[in-house]
């Protein structure tokens, strides 16, 4: 199954023998570099047409229409901690002037066998001439590839001068140079098949081209938009650039490559799993993983949703029926009774017993359509609920009795469960995308929530800790080792009982901070990485943050809020909550928004930037579609269950392993 990564994610490589296809529609230039773990580049570190070869890594010879790359890791220097692959356009060709103005560059990573492992579609470009596309780079002893994206607007020399190399206008235009010379001679069939002393290796050449399916009428979806259905089939006319088979030198008994991605983003994602034949006059069966995605994980995440969107359609016709009966029933008896002479006798009786008797059979017809639907999503339910991944599933849920600890990050997260009044028996997992885009507030306070309102404040308070704890150490576990990092503000001591799973298992970044120092030193080192981490992207500069910088996404547990904050330290968190999740720093606030009633208006900005969840159930979620509000019930870990702590060792031995 290929890994279709996004800016910034990261996928691990089962293979070290790989190809790397760039594909753009346009000519590129494209080069690579090797650097070392401080990510310095020496000027001879870098393959370009005019030098194509590496130690490990080998650049296809003298064609900028579909440059290829083959790489061996085992082959690459033991000093080399990373290989960037970078591309550029090139220079005085007539081509475009930036990347905005042409189709999103697509790179795929291909094994030995042709099987596609990674693709990456570098969308969002705009005055970028030159950029990062992807880094391969070792992590505990292997390697991983990361989606990079990062565009230069002053082109390969700026990009050069990131990458540590001296001179780099002086490289920028011998690479130009050589590559304007090159592009005008023909390309090998294919990348060397022998294996040679600077590291080659055989390479099974690409696979033949699929059969080409002729457009129905109206149009081709698969076709991606700006181009006809003559550009997307060989031989056919187009404006745009295309490579041309008639000089193409790759003929052979397979006939010319098509370096044009069979399966670019434009093209839909495989359908899902047929669902099993159902008896005749029944209802299909429901079966896991039954929507579109390109991984089991997206088609589970896809379905959820899709649950989620039919039961509110559901209770939203029923409800809607349901009000019709009503008002109907109410203008027949007003019609009925409108008129003095059918209020004498049994007249008016029979009128208001037959409007009843109508607006009941209405409204049990609606009853029947709901149940039904009902009944449908409830068995999808019995069987999408075993299949979820840890990060998608309760705590009772067998999977993390079998968890081991991921390599890749997470799509998605559960943070509770979601129901309607008319379905108490059926829910439907709420899930966020990861990383998070907004903060989390655990309210701790009673909020108008009759479940709340049955518990004293010192419980309630409990509670709210313990649901944070449990959603800190969820983000732990579905992340791999060293790529998320937990840090707790207690300042009064008072949430020792709640944090000790985090503590005792070693996996918080420190103690939890206490008194009005702890408070401080945490707030202002996590301000200061939002800010230098603001800088550098900003900047475009991502290799000049400090070597000593925890990269990792952050979080930030503070209880009892605002007692043990001062207004500076009030200031830092609003700071927090608005800039830290654009560059991986989050929230959770444990608070009683009464509490911090004192602060008048200043938090309110922080309130709403945040998304409150509850220790217990509340139907504070409002749906803006249909209107319905959302009864949130939270993620409890079984009473009595040692999983949480089970899970925490197994993470903290994975982080003691990574960081070795």
């Amino acid at each position: 199954m290929t890994a279709e990564l996004v800016r910034g994610q990261n996928h691990s490589l089962p293979e070290t023998r790989l190809e790397i296809r760039v594909s753009a529609g346009h000519p590129v230039l494209a080069c690579a570099t090797c650097s070392d773990e401080q990510g310095n580049v020496r000027d001879t570190a870098i393959a370009h047409p005019g030098a194509p070869e590496l130690p490990g890594v080998e650049l296809s010879r003298g064609t900028t229409d579909a440059p290829r790359f083959a790489v061996d890791l085992d082959a690459v220097p033991t000093a080399v901690h990373q290989v960037s692959v970078l591309l550029a356009l090139p220079e005085g060709t007539g081509g475009p002037g930036h990347f905005g103005a042409t189709a999103a560059p697509f790179l795929a990573l291909v094994g030995p066998d042709g099987t596609e492992v990674v693709s990456f579609t570098i969308t969002g470009l705009e005055a970028e001439t030159a950029l990062v596309a992807v880094e391969l780079y070792r992590r505990q002893g292997a390697w991983k590839v990361r989606a990079v994206g990062q565009g230069y607007a002053g082109g390969l020399a700026q990009l050069l001068g990131d990458q540590g190399l001296a001179r780099p206008r002086e490289k920028a235009a011998e690479v130009q140079a050589t590559a304007a010379q090159r592009s005008q001679r023909t390309e090998p069939a294919q990348l060397r098949t022998t294996a040679s002393s600077d590291g080659g290796y055989p390479l099974a050449p690409p696979p033949p081209p699929p059969p080409v399916q002729q457009p129905p009428a109206g149009g081709d979806p698969t076709i991606p938009q700006g181009l006809s259905a003559a550009a997307a089939t060989p031989g056919g006319g187009s404006a745009g650039p295309q490579h041309n088979a008639a000089q193409d030198p790759a003929d052979g008994p397979g006939g010319p490559i098509d370096y044009a991605h069979p399966r670019r983003r434009s093209a839909p994602p495989p359908p899902p799993p047929a669902a099993p034949a159902a008896e005749p006059g029944q209802p299909n069966r429901p079966v896991a993983g039954d929507a579109t995605g390109w991984s089991m994980e997206e088609r589970l995440y896809n379905q959820i949703w899709g649950m989620f969107e039919d039961l509110a359609r559901s209770v939203a016709a029923y409800r809607s029926a349901a009000e019709f009966a009503e008002s109907r029933m109410d203008r027949e008896l007003d019609q009925a009774l409108s008129d003095p002479r059918s209020r004498i006798g049994g007249a008016g009786d029979a009128a208001r017993a037959a409007a009843r008797a109508k607006c009941e059979q209405l409204t049990a017809q609606a009853r029947k359509a709901l149940d039904r639907d009902l009944a449908q999503l409830t068995a999808e339910s019995e069987v999408v609920e075993p299949a979820l991944p840890p990060a998608f599933a309760r705590w009772d849920n067998p999977v993390w009795h079998a968890y081991r600890v991921p390599m890749d990050n997470p799509m998605a997260l559960r943070l509770g469960d979601l129901q309607l009044p008319e379905t108490p028996e059926l829910r439907i997992p709420f899930l966020v995308r990861l990383p998070l885009e907004r903060g989390l507030w655990v309210d701790s306070g009673r909020g108008g929530s009759e479940a709340a309102l049955m518990l004293d404040e010192a419980q309630l308070k409990r509670l709210a800790m313990d649901c944070a704890v449990t959603h800190a150490a969820r983000l732990l576990a579905v992340y791999p080792p060293g790529e998320f990092t937990v840090h707790a503000i207690d300042p009064a001591g008072t949430a020792a009982t709640s944090l000790a799973p985090l503590v005792e298992s070693g996996v918080l970044a420190g103690p939890p901070a206490a008194g009005a120092v702890g408070v401080s030193e945490t707030l202002a080192k996590l301000t200061q990485r939002v800010d230098l981490v603001t800088m550098a992207v900003r900047g475009g500069a991502p290799d000049a943050l400090p070597p000593d910088l925890d990269t990792a996404e952050q979080l930030l547990i503070v209880n009892d809020f605002p007692h043990g904050f001062d207004d500076r330290a009030v200031t830092q968190l609003r700071y927090l909550a608005d800039e830290g999740p654009s560059v991986g720093v989050h929230l959770m606030m444990v608070a009683d928004r009464e509490d911090a009633s004192a602060y008048g208006p200043v938090l309110d900005p922080l309130w709403r930037s945040l998304l409150r969840i509850t220790p217990v159930p509340d139907d504070h979620l409002a749906d803006p579609w249909v209107r319905h509000a959302w009864t949130y019930q939270p993620l409890a870990v079984p009473s009595g269950s040692a999983v949480l702590r089970q899970v925490l060792e197994q993470v903290a031995v994975a982080r003691r392993s990574w960081g070795r």
